[in-house]
């Protein structure tokens, strides 16, 4: 029996050798992670704001935004603390945590990506239908069950993981606790873990790929069908955006997973950190350069007049708002029969 020492924390290298590289990944780090924190809230509050963005592909929308806050604060907060001192620790609980929110919101991200793809099919090729297929309480479902189904599936890789012997090694030579390093700290067999591993892959990125692929072939066919060419750049504008999202997660995952193996496993690190750190930064900015209801709902938050159309509908508010209405049109009146 090899020695069974309890873990009770965990040591993260990151780029330990390296403190220069660090202290420049801490600024990029931090500056990429304020954005993207600020911009899909902002995406967020757009949707809640603005009555015209109160449809099913902004409601999924604000589920990946709020996916990719919550996915890049399960790991870049510590890891920035991490830069800054030498001692590099985290807990068990904390790591097995760590460990599971990041697995469980990427797959997350992938079936969601999936959802919104048929919501596009259903907007282009079946528009009569489409407020009947995709009902408040269907968009509600499909959220449910992409969450659901993200975090179940990584919980059970997660509960098979730790319940690993790690024969006392606790060094994890990552800037977080990715799966893949914490599976490579076992002394025992990882047959199963890596069996499981390769079917959840399939699952939860393979099958929404497909999906998406055959959505957007039967999207393209009726495009194709449209007789004009203002109709035909009209209806792929609609989905423009949410295919540049799918283009950058994808090609960011199979450049990372396909690529040939670096000889310097640091490099490999690095583009790990950038992929779960820069590309949810990227949505807000695609979806406000390339949709034009975000881009007005911009301007219109900029130029106060959000804000005051949804002050207005609230109780407190409106009472206020037709006082100040009726002063004014009594001014006026006044005015012109004096």
């Amino acid at each position: 029996m090899a020695n069974q020492t309890a873990v009770t924390e965990y040591i993260l290298l990151g780029l330990h050798e390296h403190p220069n590289l660090e202290m420049v990944l801490f600024v990029l780090c931090l500056g990429i992670y304020t954005m993207n924190v600020l911009g899909n809230s902002l995406l967020i509050g757009l949707n809640m704001l603005d009555p015209r963005l109160h449809s099913p592909m902004y409601f999924f929308l604000s589920n990946l935004s709020l996916m990719d806050i919550c996915g890049t604060s399960s790991f870049v907060p510590l890891m920035l603390t991490n830069f800054l001192e030498a001692q590099r620790t985290i807990s068990f609980l904390g790591c097995a945590l760590q460990m599971y929110l990041t697995l469980a919101l990427g797959s997350t991200e992938c079936l969601l990506l999936a959802v919104m793809a048929y919501d596009r099919y259903v907007a282009i090729c079946q528009p009569l239908r489409y407020t009947e297929i995709m009902s408040r309480w269907t968009c509600l479902w499909m959220a449910v069950l992409s969450w659901g189904t993200g975090f179940a599936i990584s919980l059970l890789q997660s509960l098979l993981t730790w319940s690993l012997p790690f024969c006392g090694h606790n060094i994890i030579n990552h800037f977080f606790c990715e799966i893949l390093a914490v599976l490579k700290l076992s002394c025992g067999d990882i047959s199963l873990n890596a069996l499981l591993l390769i079917m959840a892959t399939a699952v939860l990125t393979l099958a929404p790929l497909l999906l998406i692929c055959l959505s957007y072939i039967l999207i393209l066919a009726a495009i194709l069908r449209v007789p004009s060419a203002a109709g035909r750049c009209k209806a792929f504008s609609t989905c423009s955006a949410h295919l540049t999202v799918v283009v950058v997660f994808y090609g960011t995952i199979s450049f990372m997973y396909f690529k040939p193996k670096a000889k310097d496993p640091n490099l490999d690190k690095i583009i790990a950190l950038f992929y779960g750190v820069v590309t949810p930064s990227l949505n807000p900015i695609i979806y406000s350069l390339r949709n034009a209801e975000v881009k007005s709902a911009v301007l219109a938050l900029l130029w106060g007049d959000l804000l005051s159309r949804k002050l207005s509908h609230l109780p407190c508010c409106s009472s206020t708002v037709s006082r100040k209405t009726a002063r004014s049109v009594m001014v006026m009146t006044s005015n012109r029969s004096g």
